[in-house]
């Protein structure tokens, strides 16, 4: 009787979903919470908008003409926007640190896909902007100044936090794509004008007929109308989804081909 020497199988078996899994969800979760600054940052600004803005007696309280809500109620689902979307991108552009330290490198030797990783960072930054949201809506609604009916708050906040989806995806394009040491520098400066642009800050109505035309092509505008529609009981346009969904593509695949590119360099 021969006896048949042993032989381990070393051929590398992707894993199921591209390595996507709870766990490490998880521990980026926790990860991105511990950073506390960022977190105040993107909670305290957006509420500190909507108390110097959303509250004035002007017109707080004057009634949507073509709606139940009222100017406060508007003023808050803007800046729940604004917030939400500061929040993703500061949560997406974090990966700028990790590329400083070497961590997208070591990602190479693991078995985690890009699609899988980038997955996991933008509902990771998802959190951070479901935070920012809720801190404008709670504020909003200990002031008792927003009018409108709950299911408007539930849809207008619900439409808010996926629509924010979008600025994960952004914020992990440039936190591959920009340096380091002053990527929240730059991408500050862009959402602004980003919310200029998509009518958030100033309604498009006041602008030039040729910037308005323009704004409908700009990454904030989709989700801005988007947002609205519930308080001012429009239907959605095909138009304002097409625009999310471009951008949402643009910057997912953006954030994919930088990550490769990154983690080629081992």
């Amino acid at each position: 009787m021969t006896s048949q020497p042993l032989t381990a199988d070393l051929t590398r078996h992707a894993p199921p979903a591209g390595g996507f899994n709870l766990t490490l969800l998880r521990l980026e979760i926790r990860r991105l919470l511990r950073n506390r600054r960022t977190v105040l940052f993107t909670m305290v600004l957006p509420v500190f908008f909507f108390l110097l803005f959303g509250l004035n007696s002007a017109y707080a309280n004057d009634r949507n003409p073509s709606g139940p809500g009222n100017v406060s109620a508007f003023v808050m689902i803007n800046l729940a926007l604004y917030g939400a979307v500061l929040a993703t991108t500061s949560g997406g552009a974090m990966v700028a640190i990790e590329r400083s330290v070497g961590w997208s490198r070591q990602l190479r030797i693991t078995p985690l896909s890009p699609t899988a990783y980038i997955a996991i960072k933008m509902l990771t930054a998802m959190v951070l902007g479901l935070s920012s949201l809720t801190a404008v809506f709670v504020v909003g609604g200990i002031t008792g100044k927003p009018q409108m009916p709950v299911w408007m708050w539930i849809t207008s906040a619900l439409a808010v936090w996926l629509g924010s989806l979008v600025f994960a995806a952004f914020g992990l394009f440039m936190g591959y794509l920009l340096p380091t040491e002053n990527v929240m520098q730059i991408l500050s400066f862009v959402l602004v004008i980003f919310a200029f642009a998509g009518g958030v800050f100033i309604p498009l109505q006041q602008y030039p007929h040729v910037v308005q035309e323009i704004a409908q092509y700009t990454p904030l505008y989709g989700l801005n109308q988007l947002v609205h529609a519930p308080l001012l009981e429009t239907t959605p346009h095909l138009a304002w989804v097409a625009n999310a969904i471009v951008w949402l593509g643009i910057f997912c695949a953006g954030a994919i081909w930088r990550f490769r590119k990154d983690t080629a360099r081992v």
